[in-house]
């Protein structure tokens, strides 16, 4: 049995308002992608619409290949696209 895989998950902005939430932790998604798509069936499809347009920061470096593996205590920030400036 292999040990659960924790990451952090921060939700700004309009992905805030659709995960109801500013952050929670989430086990065993091994890739960003994987990821996505757990968030969006626990939380449902305004937040997966969110999450198709979001940019994504793993430990604060931008990432945008889904299929980038997560690490154990990672930490994810969901951004989406900003109005304005």
């Amino acid at each position: 049995m292999q040990p659960t895989q924790r990451v952090l998950v921060r939700y700004f902005a309009g992905a805030r308002a659709a995960a109801n939430n500013t952050r929670e932790e989430f086990a065993d998604a091994a890739t960003l992608g994987q990821l996505t798509e757990l968030l969006g069936e626990r939380h449902g499809e305004r937040l997966s619409l969110v999450l198709k347009a979001a940019s994504f920061l793993v430990d604060g470096l931008s990432c945008h290949d889904r299929r980038a593996a997560l690490t154990a205590g990672a930490t994810v920030d969901v951004l989406p696209p900003f109005a304005g400036g």
